[in-house]
């Protein structure tokens, strides 16, 4: 009988207060921000991507991201990433003390335009320039890779262009990469596929997995990934999250619900689960909703007061 291997532990990256906010149109106080990484960070999440360094008009919600994180970044315990999708973004995060920057390329021409306004091989310029900025000033350049699995534009992204696009993350020294299913596209046997190559073909790659919950497969698809070995996976708390130039993107896999999943199976996270969900309830109250968290709903499993069986009305 085949026995199913996973990790004893995992780390997870919180983004709830980048892509968890960046498609709410309500603006979100940054007293809330702040409060709410205090909350998330005491749960036991150790990495977080905290903000987005882009312009205040592409992402008006973000426009605090200085504030942020002058105001969470001697939090202990907490790693600290921001987005940055060219290199000006990336000194105003150098400037308030972000010790790792993440890069972005989408693995579609048309997801690119649409996201950035600049084709593939044109934003691989910008991270070029980001990579050489970190380089100089100290600084970590990780780098992700969006709508990895499937594109809402163009359908099916050839496997032949995931790794072209990896390669040229490790020719410019970024080897912690992220592939996104950005718009919960992938399946777990595409996911099992996709790692089971791209770990024998880069080595020395270290790759993490940002799912997309939009049609449920979220969770089946981080087991696909555990079994291949990935051990670091975005999520975010009540499952926000969405990007606001891709077609029908929905939450992210809520964190919750994969800190329930790693503690079900033995696997160690960091996490007070507890914690973790009144930290999730609280950004449910502030944001006004969630997006289809599953332990919000449901709770920690617990034991409920045995029924008694009734006759004519009356217990026995």
């Amino acid at each position: 009988m085949n026995r199913m291997v996973l990790p004893k532990q995992v780390r997870l990256c919180e983004v709830s207060t980048r892509d968890g906010f960046q498609a709410e149109e309500k603006w979100i106080a940054t007293d809330d921000k702040v409060r709410l990484i205090h909350l998330l960070q005491a749960s036991g999440i150790s990495s977080m991507e905290v903000t987005s360094f882009v312009h205040p008009l592409a992402i008006p919600q973000l426009k605090d991201a200085e504030e942020v994180v002058e105001r969470v970044r001697d939090l202990p315990g907490i790693a600290l990433r921001a987005l940055v999708p060219n290199v000006r973004g990336a000194a105003r995060a150098a400037r308030v003390g972000i010790k790792e920057v993440k890069c972005i390329l989408s693995a579609s021409d048309a997801h690119s335009l649409a996201n950035t306004n600049c084709t593939v091989d044109e934003a691989l310029v910008k991270v070029r320039s980001i990579a050489e900025f970190a380089a100089k000033n100290g600084i970590k350049a990780s780098g992700s890779l969006s709508v990895a699995f499937g594109c809402p534009y163009e359908g099916n992204v050839p496997l032949v262009q995931v790794k072209r696009l990896i390669r040229a993350y490790m020719e410019l020294g970024i080897r912690e990469i992220t592939l996104a299913d950005t718009t919960g596209m992938a399946n777990p046997k595409q996911v099992f596929a996709y790692f089971d190559e791209l770990k024998t073909l880069f080595p020395d790659a270290v790759f993490s997995a940002h799912f997309h919950n939009t049609r449920g497969l979220a969770q089946a698809n981080v087991l696909a990934a555990l079994q291949q070995g990935i051990t670091e996976f975005d999520s975010s708390a009540a499952g926000l999250g969405g990007c606001p130039y891709a077609p029908g993107a929905s939450g992210n896999v809520a964190t919750e619900d994969l800190a329930y999943l790693f503690s079900e199976t033995g696997i160690e996270t960091g996490i007070d689960l507890e914690k973790l969900l009144q930290a999730s309830a609280e950004m449910k109250k502030v944001v006004g909703h969630d997006g289809g968290s599953f332990l919000l709903q449901a709770g920690i499993p617990k034991k409920h007061e045995r029924p008694t069986r009734q006759i004519k009305g009356k217990q026995v």
